[in-house]
């Protein structure tokens, strides 16, 4: 499972011109889900989304969470996470885990990260043709992999 989670000043999704979901500052994560991802995976990430420590203190270094600063986090299901650009330059998704296996787990970190954070996280919708907007705010951009913990 790989994320990548953008620090925001604001975030929105849109589906047919409508806005499905927008938050102020927080997180914006966007979510790539594998063929041999698993329950597992979808604990440990969220956990790590949910702690990450990336807002300013007082002091200017990067030591708050969510919880710290009243953020909030919208997640967009994004399977070109999971591209190979390992031959050639068009990408290959033969990794993506299929959409039957995707949703649940989509939905399930979606859940996990409700539970954490104690609120609503804002959502995509899972498969649809969405458009994002977000103001990434320091810029601060990180990616997590569930494979390859660091």
């Amino acid at each position: 499972m790989r994320a990548i989670i953008q620090r925001v000043s604001e975030a929105a999704v849109r589906i047919d011109g409508e806005v499905r979901a927008e938050i102020g500052r927080g997180f914006l994560v966007l979510l790539g889900i594998s063929e041999d991802d698993n329950e597992e995976d979808v604990g440990w990430l969220a956990g790590k989304v949910a702690r990450l420590r990336v807002f300013d203190d007082d002091g200017g270094q990067m030591n708050l969470g969510l919880d710290e600063v009243g953020g909030d986090a919208l997640v967009v299901s994004q399977f070109t996470l999971q591209a190979s650009t390992r031959k050639g330059n068009r990408p290959s998704f033969i990794h993506a885990a299929r959409p039957e296996q995707a949703a649940p787990l989509y939905e399930r970190f979606v859940a996990e990260l409700e539970t954490l954070l104690g609120r609503a996280v804002g959502t995509g919708e899972f498969g649809a043709d969405m458009q994002v907007s977000l103001v990434n705010d320091g810029p601060v951009t990180l990616w997590i992999d569930s494979k390859n913990r660091e």
